[in-house]
Order: C-alpha cells, then sequence, then structure tokens
C-alpha cells in the first residue's frame, strides 16, 4: 500500500450537497461515498478512471458524474424546460439537433447536448447577429441628416442621443429605437405546473378571462405568463388574483376560463414561464 492510501472499514461518509466532485477523507470507502451522493460504485469507477475500486486515497479528489450528452425527450417537456434543466441554451439545442420548429418536439427524441466546434461557433454567430439587427438599423436611419452622419458609427446609446434634435431624421431614430425597444422580450421557465380551472362569472366576479390566479409568493400580481401545454398550445395570461387551491399550492394555477370550455379533465400540466 502506498502512503496515503486506504482500504477503509467505515461506511460514514458527509453527503455533498450541489457537487459534481468530491474529496476523499479518512474513512471513506467508495461505497459508502455513491450512496451519500445518490450514484452508484460503477459510475464513480467509469467517471474517474480508478482500477481498483477498493484503493482511495485521503485527499483524491473524485468527480461524482460524467458529463451528459444526450438528452430523451419525456412527455410535457419543451425545449426551454431542457435548456433550464440541463444548462443548454434553447440556441444550441436547435442548433445541434438541426430543429427547425422550436416549439415541436416529440417523446423519444434524443437531443445532443453538445455540438462540434463549428456548430457552436454558428449558433454564436446567429445569437450576435441577432442582437445586433436593431442598433444597426437605428444607425441606418439616423445617416438621414447631417446633424446625426457622425454618430451612425458610434454606439447604440450615442445615436439614441440624437433623438433630442428636432429634426425629422432625429424623429425618426427615436421611432426605430422605441420598434427595437417593444420587440425585445425575454422568458425565465418556472418548470412544470398543475393547472386547474375556474369561471369568474360563476364566482360572480368581474376579473375576466385574461388573468390566473396564482400563489403570490412566487407570482406576483401583473406578472405576465407563458403557458404552455404538452400539445403545444400556448396561453399568456397575467396573474390578476390568488385562489385557494393555487395558495396552498406554489406549483398550481388557476385558469380563468369560460365554464364551456374548461377542459372535461379539469386538470393539465403545462410548462410555466415569466415574460419579461
Amino acid at each position: 500500500m502506498t502512503a496515503g492510501a486506504a482500504f477503509v472499514s467505515s461506511n460514514r461518509v458527509d453527503a455533498a450537497t450541489a457537487q459534481s466532485a468530491y474529496t476523499v477523507k479518512a474513512g471513506d470507502t467508495l461505497s459508502a461515498i455513491a450512496n451519500a451522493n445518490d450514484t452508484t460504485v460503477a459510475k464513480l469507477v467509469s467517471a474517474n478512471s480508478i482500477q481498483n475500486e477498493h484503493l482511495i486515497h485521503v485527499g483524491q479528489q473524485l468527480k461524482l458524474s460524467e458529463a451528459a450528452t444526450t438528452y430523451t425527450v419525456k412527455s410535457g417537456d419543451t425545449l426551454g424546460a431542457i435548456a433550464e434543466d440541463t444548462k443548454v441554451t434553447v440556441a444550441n439545442l436547435v442548433t445541434y439537433n438541426n430543429i427547425t420548429d422550436a416549439n415541436f418536439i416529440h417523446v423519444g427524441q434524443v437531443l445532443k447536448l453538445t455540438g462540434t466546434t463549428a456548430t457552436t461557433a454558428a449558433a454564436a454567430t446567429t445569437t450576435s447577429a441577432q442582437a445586433t439587427t436593431p442598433a444597426a438599423s437605428t444607425q441606418t436611419a439616423a445617416t438621414t441628416t447631417p446633424a446625426t452622419t457622425s454618430q451612425a458609427t458610434t454606439t447604440q446609446s450615442t445615436t439614441t442621443s440624437a433623438t433630442t434634435n428636432t429634426t425629422p431624421a432625429a424623429s425618426t431614430t427615436t421611432a426605430a429605437t422605441a420598434q427595437a425597444n417593444t420587440t425585445t422580450s425575454t422568458t425565465t421557465s418556472y418548470g412544470s405546473f398543475k393547472l386547474s380551472f375556474y369561471d369568474p362569472a360563476v364566482l360572480g366576479s368581474n376579473l375576466g378571462y385574461s388573468g390566473v390566479a396564482a400563489n403570490l409568493s412566487v407570482f406576483p400580481k401583473g406578472t405576465k405568463l407563458k403557458i404552455t401545454l404538452s400539445n403545444g398550445t400556448v396561453w399568456y395570461r397575467t396573474v390578476n388574483d390568488t385562489g385557494s387551491f393555487a395558495q396552498s399550492n406554489s406549483h398550481q394555477l388557476d385558469v380563468a376560463m369560460p365554464s364551456s370550455q374548461i377542459p372535461s379533465a379539469g386538470i393539465l400540466y403545462a410548462q410555466v414561464s415569466v415574460v419579461k
């Protein structure tokens, strides 16, 4: 046995919380480390190229898992939810898997989570080009008057300052900037939620059918939600109330809907994102 190596008999190991690696301590065994970290001895051996599973060293760094390279689509999955779970962006998932419609994936489909250097660079280039398009169109408008020509080659923030002028070109720049701002939005996925339904009119409420009741500690009033059903149907609703079901379950939404349109099952599941 080499110095610092140990054949150890203790089965007690402190669990690693949200770690990708574990440092071997005195008294550790590979089996105890696997049990404490929700993995198996075989996976630890594979991830760390261990030759003898009975021999580990105090201070040795062990990887707790091998990085996943694929993901198999399950019922109810969306690309946004998969991106959040795997830490791979939707844009990269689309590029790596040659997806033509980001809203259409099917159960059992195997998605690549990694790509070649070329595909990764292509995704980055596409994202960069899309991000700079509004600024480029704004700067082009600014060149229609001598007062803003020199500003056309500067940053977007400098071009925006030309809106204080009263020339027609400055007005055009303002309109272009406003249009760019109104077309930019982001969404943050909150995962899968249970949906229940109610008819405000039946309950004597005047809130109408554009809203949704939610646990207000999760989604404050006024929060705009994107609700994506498993069949691809998308609803946009604004949180305007809290209901008894949603208040007691942080992963449930009560959707306002006319009684005649409420699904016969009464309860569905959907992927929910916050629109900003």
